[in-house]
């Protein structure tokens, strides 16, 4: 494979004293797709940020094309032709496709002018160079999600990019677009470019990566060349063991089924939910499976609040409730892990204690001011019941991990009065070892005589947790499965696709 394009030797990060990146070396060669895994909190998104110029290294050094370099900055690396397509989408809805390409990288004319003319030119040529068939005049508000995450590509590429981080970049996207971005990759790959490929999503990595390196409490625990590559070897490296990548069934206790709590009956909520009916009881977990665009999403907006039902009836406790607004859900006993947990879930710049107590505030008064003893006594105790990785309450919540997040927005809900918790996706960009934590979490609430609604494209996780699924087409229930029913992933898979 020649020479690598970078090298990053014996880097070594601290954040207050807490060694995060320890005596790392890594590299990347042309057209080839390096897989980063480890689990939350392992030094994945630090490592790349300081590949990204984003943070700067304690020490060690980084060598880019046989010459070493140091990146004070994310333009400085991009210059160098490094590119990160992050998590979180940057596009700027309001623009068109050719303006967010080129964004903060504008073509200047001689007389120091947005050159939009050259810029169109140059985004048809670089769409068409990736095979993306997209107009660039198009206002990026109006493309899909898969549409979207291939103008990031192009963007990221619009400055001869040589090496392109990818943060889990098919996080929102359907199978259909999962399909292409990885046409997008082969190509790629052929141009020569080198792509470190950052993923929860074990299947994908096989299918993707060249080469699988796999970092565990902030050092290298292997590096693997993709062959004959088993989910259960990377997970045994990215735990630090050897337990394997199945989630085990988790069975209600017994006496824990009781009467009926939630019940829908002939739910019309918009033109594509129509005349849907279920029951959850105590101690249950129900699930919505189908395809993106059958429906499952809207249900659980609806039951909160976010949506408005225009028929049909929602009791708890065999009493219909009126839910005409979030306000209302929360009172009814809904508590909502939302799809995007960065836009809706959290409030990204306030602290792990005011995102855990938002929901509870009433209950941290002490006459009409809050009670700041009472909140971090409540924080500390969800912060330890769901092993929480923070060093502080009063750390930023954007500062922490996608699956500490993610153990925040659940943990608020459970210090509430919620009866009845809804969960949109709610492991997306999560490692297994958190994936497991968060499930063993909805189990043991609804043991409690709580429930829960599971909405989830990862079926493995559904069959680990549900005891009940239905199967959603176009808006409506077409089919009811018990958990004993499903005797294997293709038996619910095939109930999808149906």
């Amino acid at each position: 494979m020649g020479e690598p394009v970078i090298k990053l030797n014996n880097i070594c990060k601290s954040f207050s004293g807490v060694e995060v990146l320890k005596n790392v070396d890594f590299e990347i060669y042309p057209g080839q797709v390096n897989a980063l895994v480890g689990g939350n909190g392992a030094g994945k998104s630090t490592l790349m940020k300081i590949l990204t110029g984003v943070y700067t290294k304690d020490s060690g050094t980084i060598v880019l094309n046989g010459k070493e370099v140091s990146f004070s900055n994310y333009q400085d690396a991009f210059k160098q032709g490094i590119s990160m397509i992050f998590q979180e989408m940057s596009s700027v809805s309001t623009l068109t496709v050719t303006e967010n390409i080129f964004l903060n990288n504008e073509i200047l004319n001689k007389k120091y002018f947005v050159d939009r003319k050259e810029m169109r030119k140059k985004a048809v040529e670089l769409l068409e160079r990736l095979g993306v068939d997209i107009d660039p005049d198009t206002t990026v508000g109006d493309l899909t999600v898969g549409e979207k995450q291939m103008v990031e590509i192009v963007k990221a590429l619009s400055s001869d990019a040589k090496i392109l981080v990818m943060d889990e970049p098919t996080a929102a996207l359907s199978a259909n677009e999962v399909k292409r971005l990885f046409e997008i990759v082969n190509n790629l790959k052929k141009l020569g470019v080198a792509i470190v490929y950052i993923s929860h999503r074990m299947n994908e990595i096989l299918t993707i990566a060249d080469k699988v390196t796999i970092l565990y409490n902030g050092k290298i625990s292997a590096e693997l060349e993709n062959d004959n590559l088993s989910v259960e070897t990377i997970v045994g490296y990215m735990m630090g063991d050897k337990r394997g990548a199945s989630f085990e069934w988790i069975p209600p206790k017994k006496d824990a089924f009781g009467e009926t709590l939630l019940e829908a009956e002939n739910l019309e909520i918009n033109d594509l939910v129509r005349d849907v009916s279920f029951k959850v009881h105590k101690g249950e977990v129900i699930g919505f499976a189908g395809l993106l665009s059958s429906g499952r999403t809207e249900i659980l907006e609806c039951l909160f609040g976010i949506r408005k039902h225009k028929k049909g009836s929602i009791k708890v406790d065999g009493k219909e409730v009126s839910i005409k607004s979030v306000g209302d859900g929360i009172k009814a006993g809904f508590g909502l892990v939302p799809e995007d947990r960065r836009t809706q879930g959290l409030v990204l710049i306030h602290s792990v204690e005011q995102n855990l107590t938002l929901p509870i505030l009433d209950k941290v008064k002490k006459g009409v001011f809050l009670d700041r003893k009472k909140m971090k006594e409540v924080t500390e105790f969800s912060i330890d019941e769901l092993s929480v990785k923070t060093d502080s309450v009063d750390k930023i919540i954007n500062l922490l991990s996608g699956g500490n997040q993610q153990k925040i927005v659940i943990s608020k809900w459970l210090r509430s009065d919620m009866k009845i918790l809804l969960l949109d996706e709610p492991t997306a960009g999560v490692d297994i070892g958190a994936k497991r934590e968060l499930i063993a979490t909805v189990r043991k609430f609804t043991d409690e005589g709580n429930a829960a609604v599971f909405v989830s494209s990862e079926l493995q996780e559904m069959l680990s947790i549900c005891d009940r699924i239905y199967i959603l087409k176009r808006g409506e229930i077409i089919q009811e499965l018990k958990h004993e029913d499903i005797q294997a992933e293709e038996v619910l898979q095939n109930a999808i696709q149906q």
